[in-house]
């Protein structure tokens, strides 16, 4: 039976650090200092933040997790060499500069980067970061059975090399044409090696100490965590830059929704600080109204697209079948027609979703990759343009027949779909439209929402996550960080379908294979040229969007909000909105 009713969902027991079997919140480490039962009511207002990210991380190891709620709950704790500012320029953190050609740190023939540690740098338990760090983090993220989520940056690895304490050099397979995806931006940050040497592999994930209390070199140290639920920090009395953080405690709260996250800041002043506001605009205005916050936005690469299932869904399968690529042999009973997908995407009134449910949040979008703009495609834009007249033409040329329950049908198959996203007021109603416009067409749609804890999981044993993908469609947003998509374009690779093979983690959400694909990212990966490294991850971006493996819809800004006393920061589209946190302050 393909309805799952979403309330029974809820009070499932969910094991979200996969194997991890613990039932009660495990204790901070002992060596975590100033272990009390801090009360956040007693707190000093002055230097508490509290931050609500109303999807509750899970994890504070960013590993084990492609959740953003995740990633950022651990960037204030775990740092990279080097983070990507408000104009997605590299800035080194860990790193005293940036490696370049110029400076001697890219080799002539681009097969190695070296990066050089700062000296001032200690873990929060007062031992010194070194170069062994940085090796580890490779070895552990690369381990087998470790199900690493950020798998994609080492993918063109071949070791990395401890040259002096301070001291790494990272050597390619052959030569890399964009050599800063290792260790650059908050999915790979450096992992302490003494804490985590015995996390390698399919103990990764059982390692439940060390992935709720990572010790940092960051400005703030994980106190209390409670998974799904708040965290809890103090401030780090080793961070390098003397005086900060400004801050000496911080709550990251989880729980209730994106507009409830909004009130908060915007209307009762109870938080500081709510993280992605995808609420409709004329709410937001009217909470701004009350005079306590102000809306922060800022466009990035993020785009709310509906991922189109090029496998068979079908419950009746088993695990080793259902939704699994099988090389092919698995196909989609009906979207794997290329003409029931194009008309599913014409039938879209993209214009509509901006007008209604985001405002100057959002922008109709034809393509993947929406910035930074000389990667954009033109070849695409049909797509702003619903024609729900071409899209019944389409589906009439191909055969699929109209009955008289007004579904389409074509050898006994009916084109009768499951839509699944994440509960959120803006995308429910996002698919209850697009549900009446494929009506139109005559495909009949089955909706499906489930909480963003349980959506965005990475639990092998969770069957309701996106990456399982047990639905015909599905709907999220997707983005890369920083300036260069060709980590993120890697995802579209045969060899990144998910499936038990890989505990569900692969990138290749869709299921979309084609030679011609892979070989354009081989291209890539071998071009050094920057205009012709441009040409290719366009040709890929529309290779994409014209196989309809992917249906973009909205070029989403990220919208945050702050209360008016909160300075110090701009709202960063190209990697963790808190990273900087350090630097923020109250007025």
């Amino acid at each position: 039976m393909r309805r799952i009713v979403a309330t029974l969902l809820l009070a499932l027991p969910i094991l979200l650090l996969g194997s991890c079997s613990r039932e009660t919140t495990p204790e901070a480490p002992d060596e975590v200092e100033g272990n009390e039962n801090v009360a956040v009511s007693t707190l000093d207002v002055d230097t508490h933040l509290k931050i609500l990210y109303w999807q509750g991380p899970t994890t504070l190891n960013p590993y084990l997790s492609s959740g953003t709620k995740d990633i950022e709950a651990a960037s204030i704790v775990l740092e990279p060499l080097a983070h990507h500012d408000v104009d997605a320029n590299m800035v080194p953190i860990l790193a005293t500069e940036i490696p370049t050609k110029e400076n001697g740190g890219l080799a002539e023939d681009r097969t190695s980067i070296t990066w050089h540690l700062r000296q001032d740098i200690v873990w929060s338990d007062n031992t010194p970061l070194t170069a062994t760090d940085v090796v580890f983090t490779w070895e552990y993220c690369t381990a087998e059975g470790g199900g690493c989520t950020a798998i994609d940056s080492f993918r063109y690895v071949e070791r990395v090399v401890a040259i002096d304490d301070h001291t790494v050099r990272i050597e390619f397979v052959k030569p890399a044409p964009y050599p800063y995806g290792p260790f650059v931006g908050s999915v790979s940050p450096i992992l302490q090696r003494e804490q985590f040497k015995d996390c390698l592999g399919a103990r990764a994930k059982e390692c439940t100490d060390q992935n709720f209390y990572p010790i940092g070199t960051g400005p703030f140290r994980a106190l209390e965590f409670k998974a799904n639920d708040t965290v809890q920090y103090i401030a780090n009395t080793l961070y390098r830059d003397e005086g900060k953080p400004f801050f000496q405690t911080v709550v990251i709260k989880g729980g209730g929704n994106a507009t409830s996250a909004a009130r908060t800041v915007l209307q009762t002043g109870e938080f500081d600080y709510a993280w992605n506001l995808q609420v409709e605009p004329e709410i937001l205005e009217s909470m701004r109204g009350a005079g306590k916050g102000e809306i922060l936005t800022g466009f990035g690469s993020q785009v709310e697209r509906i991922m189109v299932n090029q496998t068979n869904p079908d419950p009746k399968l088993n695990e080793e079948q259902r939704s699994v690529y099988m090389d092919g042999k698995n196909a989609h009973p009906f979207l794997s027609d290329i003409n029931v997908r194009r008309a599913l995407t014409l039938a879209i009134d993209r214009q509509i979703l901006v007008d209604v449910l985001y405002g100057v949040s959002g922008r109709p979008t034809c393509n993947v990759i929406p910035l930074p703009e000389k990667y954009v495609s033109t070849n695409n834009d049909d797509c702003l343009t619903q024609d729900i007249e071409e899209a019944n033409r389409i589906l009439d040329e191909a055969g699929w027949v109209l009955g008289s329950d007004g579904v389409r049908a074509k050898d006994g198959i009916r084109l009768s779909l499951v839509y699944q996203t994440s509960t959120n007021s803006v995308r429910q109603s996002t698919q209850s439209l697009i549900k009446d416009w494929w009506q139109q067409i005559g495909v009949e749609t089955e909706l499906q929402n489930f909480d963003g804890g349980v959506f965005f999981s990475t639990d092998a044993a969770n069957p309701f996550t996106l990456t399982r993908f047990y639905a015909d469609v599905q709907m999220y947003t997707n983005s890369f960080e920083g300036n260069d998509p060709s980590n993120y374009v890697e995802s579209w690779k045969c060899g990144n379908v998910p499936g038990p093979h890989n505990s569900w983690v692969g990138s290749n959400i869709s299921r979309g294979c084609s030679e011609e694909v892979d070989a354009l990212l081989d291209a890539l990966s071998e071009t050094f040229d920057a205009t012709e490294r441009v040409e290719i991850i366009k040709q890929l971006n529309d290779k994409v969007v014209q196989n309809v493996w992917e249906i973009p819809l909205i070029h989403r800004a990220r919208v945050s909000a702050r209360a008016n006393s909160l300075k110090g920061f701009e709202l960063n589209g190209w990697d963790s909105e808190i990273w900087s946190i350090a630097d923020w302050y109250r007025e």
